[in-house]
């Protein structure tokens, strides 16, 4: 399949003339490794620009302090931003930071592993950028939420806030707003988590 992005103002959405596959889709994603690139349901190709260079710093933060608190609680794995997971619904996403219980993890085969892994993470965590809109942000995280993520976490550091989605409760469609929060405290899967702001915006 031939799909050529340059001279592409970018963030866009783009329909290859046939759904990619997984595995055509990873060798996309290959080829223009300094993109961000996600499918969605229906096929379209959303692609972005990487983060600036604060979101990046932020962002490392966030995935250093899942990942430590991950390896010593015991009970799952942490991802960075490149991990690109399948969803029900067919798309293909990869969120700032993700967390999925080594129960579900486990279940997986070596070879599923390598790919875009066939699982919804159990937490994600959405940092928006200076050139993210926040609609399109909400309605991504809506969809993590739909595809069986069971905690949502978008940090604004522009209004310094944070939303917090849970599935199967009321906050599903109307996240609990957190407004310029010392700290964020982890529930359900992630209960004991603890994610202190200062860390993020200083």
């Amino acid at each position: 399949m031939t799909l050529v992005l340059e001279n592409l103002s970018l963030p866009a959405r783009i329909r290859p003339d046939a759904p990619m596959s997984d595995d055509e889709l990873m060798h996309f994603c290959a080829r223009y490794d300094n993109l961000r690139i996600e499918r969605e349901p229906n096929g379209e190709l959303s692609i972005m620009t990487p983060s600036g260079s604060n979101t990046s710093r932020m962002n490392s933060r966030v995935t250093r302090i899942l990942d430590e608190w991950a390896e010593a609680d015991g009970r799952g794995q942490a991802f960075d931003s490149n991990g690109g997971f399948r969803l029900p619904d067919n798309s293909v996403r990869a969120a700032d930071a993700a967390w999925v219980g080594h129960l579900r993890w486990n279940k997986l085969t070596e070879e599923q592993r390598k790919g875009f892994a066939p699982i919804c993470p159990d937490f994600i965590i959405e940092l928006r950028s200076p050139t993210d809109k926040l609609p399109d942000l909400e309605s991504k995280m809506e969809q993590w939420i739909a595809n069986g993520a069971e905690v949502a976490w978008l940090i604004d550091p522009i209004s310094r806030a944070v939303s917090i989605y849970r599935r199967g409760d009321e906050h599903a469609q109307q996240p609990e707003l957190l407004a310029d929060p010392t700290s964020i405290q982890g529930s359900g899967p992630i209960a004991g988590f603890e994610l202190v702001m200062q860390r993020i915006w200083g």
